[in-house]
């Protein structure tokens, strides 16, 4: 069986040091702040990203492209290892179409080597949760075909459930109607979305005040959880610089289905471009999305 390594982009939102634990590559996406390019090893930190948005910058982003994807599939192909390819849900980017052509170009110049890239359909640490279950079927021993197939089969399976604190950012996104944005905002509605069958981020139900839509959450967990009780050890949650209440979310979790292990992580900068400061999502296995 062929070694193979497993690449995913920073919209999966993995901590630093989890990355750097797993030696995971993770291939950059890049967003414009007022007139300045950030990602790889132009960062800004997370917090003056946020602190930034609330004071009225508005960003906008990047996919991978198909050389910075093409090149870096390429390091392990001539190390001679295989690849296997995790990309942000192509129903909210390019980065999935940008791989693919990436890796076409690749295969007829390694025809010896396998690269498989899967469409995720998974974003922030709904992604994350994909990687981590990608990297935990590789150190089981599955091969990369084996591994292919389990994701594939299950990736709708990876529940999103997201809240946002300013309606104004998803109006941005083109996810609300302005009308909605301002009238939501003056009764203090908070929207619950979720990452739907086919990658997109789509509005649920609406509940009012912040609080409730964060019990909310945990709510619409406890509904699409029965059968995958097993596959939970792990909960995944990121917070748009609100650790609080990603802190409260862990526990109303832990209230209801007992102990887990959290990894809990900064939404990006590509992803909060769009959801905006206040975002708090959560990421789970399920019976549907």
């Amino acid at each position: 069986m062929s070694e193979y390594v497993i690449m995913t982009d920073s919209a999966s939102d993995l901590p630093e040091e989890y990355i750097k634990e797993h030696d995971l590559d993770v291939l950059n996406l890049f967003y414009n702040l007022e007139g300045t390019i950030y990602g790889g090893e132009h960062l800004l930190s997370i917090q003056d990203f946020y602190q930034k948005m609330r004071a009225g910058s508005m960003p906008t982003t990047m996919a991978v492209n198909p050389e910075d994807a093409g090149n870096a599939m390429r390091r392990h192909l001539e190390a001679g290892k295989d690849i296997l390819y995790l990309a942000f849900s192509s129903g909210l980017s390019a980065s999935y179409q940008n791989a693919v052509i990436a890796a076409n170009d690749l295969k007829e110049e390694f025809p010896d080597r396998k690269i498989i890239v899967i469409d995720s359909l998974c974003a922030s640490m709904g992604e994350g949760l994909f990687v981590h279950k990608a990297l935990k079927l590789r150190d089981a021993g599955k091969s990369l075909e084996e591994a292919a197939k389990w994701l594939e089969d299950h990736k709708l399976n990876v529940c999103h459930q997201f809240t946002v604190d300013d309606l104004h950012h998803l109006h941005r996104g083109g996810r609300v109607s302005k009308t909605t944005a301002v009238l939501g905002t003056l009764i203090n509605v908070k929207p619950v979305l979720h990452v739907d069958n086919e990658g997109k981020l789509v509005s649920l139900c609406n509940v009012r005040g912040r609080k409730k839509s964060l019990q909310a959450l945990v709510s619409n967990m406890e509904k699409t959880i029965e059968g995958f009780e097993d596959e939970n050890e792990d909960i995944f949650i990121s917070h748009g610089d609100c650790l609080e209440d990603a802190k409260y979310v862990a526990e109303l979790i832990e209230e209801k289905f007992g102990p887990k292990k959290f990894y809990i992580s900064y939404v990006s900068a590509v992803i909060g471009a769009h959801s905006g400061p206040g975002t708090m999502a959560l990421f789970y296995m399920g019976n549907k999305r």
